[in-house]
C-alpha cells in the first residue's frame, strides 16, 4: 500500500446501522469501505480480494468474531481491530491471543476509531517497508537477528523457524521483536515497549503487552512455559538476552 493508495477497510458487523454509520464516516475521510454482515461474507471477500484493514465485531450470529479472527489469521496478517462490549475484558484477552491488532469498545467513538485505524495502518506500512523515515524503514536489507530457534529478518519483516519455514507475524508482533533486537541485553518495562513499538493506544488495557509477549513466546521459545529468549525481569518487565 503506497501513500497514494486509498486504504480499503472491511467492516464486519451484523448491525446494519453500525456498518452504515462507520462506512459513511470513513468514506467521507477518504477510505474505501466494504461492508460484511457476517463472518462468511468477510471470508469470501478476503479469499477473492483484499482489504488493508478489517474492523471485526465479536458478537455475531453464526461464526463469532473471535472464531473468525482465528480463521483469518491462518491465511492473512491484515490488521484487525476488534469491536467488543465495553466491559468484556475477556474478549479482549482472547482477541489478543488470536492475533488482533487493536480493540475498541462499543458504543463506537468514530474519531477514536479513525485514530486507531491510522495507527494500525502505520504499523502495517512500517512492517512492509513503506514508512519513509521510520526506524524500521532504515534497517539494512538482509540484517537478521536470532531469537532462540528462530531468525528474524529485520529488513524483510519476516520470522523463520528452525526448519526455514516462515512463521506468520502481525505488525505489532514484529515491532515488539524489533524493539527487543535493538535493545538486546536491556530490561524494558511495559511503558518502554509500548512507546517504542508505537502502540500507546493500549494504555487503558495495561496487561495487553503481557499477552503480546505470551503469543510471541509460543512462536520463538522451545518451551514457552520456561522462556529463555525473552525473559521476565521481576518488578521491571522483559529482556531479550
Amino acid at each position: 500500500m503506497t501513500q497514494t493508495h486509498k486504504a480499503q477497510i472491511l467492516v464486519c458487523d451484523d448491525e446494519p446501522h453500525l456498518r452504515e454509520m462507520v462506512g459513511e464516516y470513513l468514506t467521507e475521510r477518504g477510505y474505501n469501505v466494504i461492508e460484511a454482515a457476517d463472518a462468511e461474507t468477510m471470508h469470501a471477500f478476503m479469499d477473492s480480494s483484499a482489504a488493508d484493514l478489517v474492523i471485526l465485531d465479536i458478537n455475531m450470529p453464526g461464526q463469532d468474531g473471535l472464531a473468525a479472527l482465528k480463521t483469518l489469521r491462518e491465511k492473512s496478517n491484515v490488521p484487525v481491530i476488534m469491536l467488543t462490549a465495553a466491559a468484556e475484558v475477556i474478549d479482549r484477552v482472547v482477541g489478543l491471543e488470536f492475533g488482533a491488532d487493536d480493540y475498541l469498545g462499543k458504543p463506537v467513538d468514530l474519531r477514536e476509531l479513525e485514530a486507531r485505524i491510522k495507527a494500525a495502518l502505520r504499523r502495517y506500512l512500517e512492517m512492509n517497508g513503506d514508512a519513509g523515515s521510520s526506524p524500521q524503514a532504515k534497517t539494512r536489507s538482509g540484517e537478521t537477528v536470532d531469537f532462540g530457534k528462530c531468525r528474524l529478518d529485520l529488513g524483510g519483516a519476516r520470522l523463520f523457524g528452525a526448519d526455514g519455514q516462515e512463521i506468520p507475524l502481525t505488525a505489532m508482533e514484529f515491532n515488539l521483536l524489533r524493539v527487543f533486537a535493538l535493545n538486546r541485553g536491556r530490561a524494558l518495562n511495559r511503558d518502554q515497549l509500548l512507546e517504542q513499538a508505537h502502540d500507546r493506544g493500549w494504555e487503558p488495557f495495561d496487561r495487553s503487552i503481557d499477552l503480546r509477549i505470551s503469543r510471541l513466546r509460543r512462536k520463538i521459545e522451545t518451551n514457552p512455559q520456561k522462556p529463555e529468549v525473552i525473559r521476565t525481569v521481576r518488578g521491571i518487565g522483559y529482556i531479550f538476552d
